[in-house]
């Protein structure tokens, strides 16, 4: 077995949404969820075939973000997964959509830090075998970090 890191390729604001499904049609229903989940989310995602044709299959509504989102799955190479490179939105947005695909049987990483797919390599072909999601804690939240988180999720309506 080989293993590779693969960093994602992708502008510092854009948020990525990394799983693994196993079907055709995964990427037209991943299509639909998107769109009916947040009005004005730009994205594009790709899917790799695991089998028949074995094609990168893409959809989207944004000409360079689904171009990105094909190359960083060249790049990954796995069998049945799939990127989504999206802006005008947060994952927290469409992950309810996004899992509620039937297709969807693992979602790795919803992020907009940067990111490396680990990857492993065999005779049979390529897997994710998980994520690299930002970086490693520098510290414990004190009182005066918890006040400030508790005040950003409500400024952003995220409680109240």
């Amino acid at each position: 077995m080989r293993t590779e890191n693969v960093r994602i390729a992708k502008p510092s604001e854009v948020n990525v949404i990394i799983g693994q499904a196993h079907f055709i049609k995964t990427a037209e229903d991943l299509y639909e969820a998107l769109v009916s989940s947040c009005p004005g989310i730009r994205f594009g995602l790709a899917f790799c075939e695991a089998s028949g044709d074995r094609l990168v299959r893409s959809e989207g509504n944004d000409d360079g973000l689904k171009a990105a989102a094909v190359e960083n799955a060249l790049r990954i190479g796995a069998g049945h997964c799939f990127i989504i490179l999206m802006a005008g939105a947060y994952p927290i947005n469409v992950m309810r959509g996004v899992k509620d695909v039937p297709e969807v049987c693992t979602i790795f990483c919803a992020t907009a830090n940067e990111v490396e797919v680990l990857v492993a390599e065999t005779a049979l072909g390529r897997g994710i075998m998980g994520v690299v999601d930002g970086q490693t804690p520098s510290g414990v939240e004190n009182d005066e970090h918890v006040k400030s988180r508790r005040e950003l999720l409500r400024r952003f309506g995220y409680k109240r």
